[in-house]
């Protein structure tokens, strides 16, 4: 069976209106995701606040009432069509450099709920969603692990939050003898497939790419094909293991110079560079205050060029709907209304099909899209890029 998956979505808001992701659009409440994932094609989504005491409450409210069902392997099932996976994306402050994000899976709200009650004793707000915990890298892992769980080392390359941004220049010296239970990385809208397999010690992970969601709309902006049997969290982590031929079969993600941490940006001047990387003064005004590039920190620290492994999946770039110029609220709706989800109308549906749906102009520009026939401004320093 094939599954659209985006494991990285974040909570706005609870039921009662109390904050979760502070940065969150308050329309990212748990149902309002669950529907959404229908609009976008999304078949298994993974909420990554699930350690807030009032979210999980709320999960088992709806379990109770038989909104979620649990199932047999882990997650909860909606309207027997989407799967939610439990996850909490804590920030990292025991590592002696940086704050990196890393996104902490459980099967089952018993076990969050107790994984949960153990952060509340790290951090100063457990009512919120990453805040920044006492405890090292390893330590959680050793908490999760405990737990039935895994972690996923969230966005890896961004200059802020990230591992390989702004804590350490090699994952393995982190996690130490234990970096081989790693399975997966998320790659982060400013980098792909090609960026990260220059670096050799990811040469067995298994590459994800994810939305990381702060609004409605934004959910599916990058997902995957996972091949698997169920769609459920037991089945998930199979996947990342590549155990008994599950797999990631394609990777659907932004073209990294649309991310907004893509190349280095002057903050004086607003120049984002386009020379051979790394950049580390602004060659437009010669500042040195900047915020450092995704491409110009791979490229300070690969140690090969690009290998990737027979396993490695296809990277598709995708560009949105939403980004897609003459597409609309409303063109969307009828793509919805017409395909049944943004994801067949973006990948799937045929010229003609869309033609009599949109018109010709918005079906052109789809395909344009579609072929990568296409133009655009590089991003940086936390502005996106743009297509021109």
């Amino acid at each position: 069976m094939i599954y659209n998956v985006d494991l990285h979505v974040h909570i706005g808001r609870t039921k009662s209106g109390k904050p979760v992701k502070i940065t969150a659009s308050n329309k990212l409440t748990p149902i309002n995701i669950l529907e959404q994932c229908f609009i976008k094609g999304i078949d298994i989504v993974g909420l990554v606040d699930c350690a807030v005491p009032e979210i999980l409450d709320e999960l088992n409210f709806m379990m109770n009432k038989d909104i979620l069902i649990p199932l047999h392997g882990g997650g909860l099932r909606y309207k027997n069509r989407i799967t939610l996976l439990l996850a909490s994306e804590v920030e990292i402050g025991g590592e002696k450099k940086g704050s990196p994000h890393i996104l902490c899976f459980l099967r089952d709200i018993k076990s969050m709920r107790k994984f949960s009650n153990i952060l509340s004793n790290h951090i100063k707000n457990i009512n919120l969603s990453s805040q920044r915990c006492s405890l090292s890298s390893i330590e959680i892992y050793k908490i999760v692990k405990d737990l039935g769980g895994f972690l996923i080392p969230a966005h890896v390359f961004t200059p802020f939050k990230s591992y390989y941004g702004s804590s350490t220049e090699r994952l393995g010296d982190i996690f130490k003898e234990y970096y081989n239970d790693l399975n997966s990385i998320e790659l982060g809208l400013s980098s792909d497939t090609d960026l990260a397999d220059e670096i050799s010690e990811l040469k067995s992970k298994t590459f994800l790419s994810n939305s990381d969601a702060h609004s409605l709309n934004k959910i599916a902006r990058e997902f995957n094909i996972f091949e698997m049997q169920e769609p459920d969290f037991d089945e998930v982590f199979s996947v990342l293991n590549r155990e008994d031929g599950k797999k990631i079969i394609k990777n659907y993600g932004l073209n990294p110079e649309l991310g907004k941490y893509h190349r280095t940006f002057c903050l004086d001047c607003s120049n984002v560079s386009t020379e051979v990387p790394p950049v580390y003064i602004c060659t437009n005004c010669g500042s040195k205050n900047i915020v450092f590039g995704v491409k110009d920190r791979i490229a300070e620290i690969k140690d090969q060029d690009i290998i990737h492994p027979k396993f490695r999946p296809e990277y598709v770039y995708q560009i949105p709907l939403e980004f897609i110029p003459k597409i609309g609220y409303k063109t969307i709706k009828k793509l919805v209304n017409e395909f049944g989800n943004e994801i067949y109308a973006l990948h799937r549906a045929s010229y003609h099909d869309l033609e009599k749906v949109v018109g010709s102009k918005a079906a052109e520009n789809i395909f344009k899209i579609r072929q990568g026939n296409f133009t655009l401004r590089i991003g940086g320093g936390g502005f996106y890029g743009k297509i021109i």
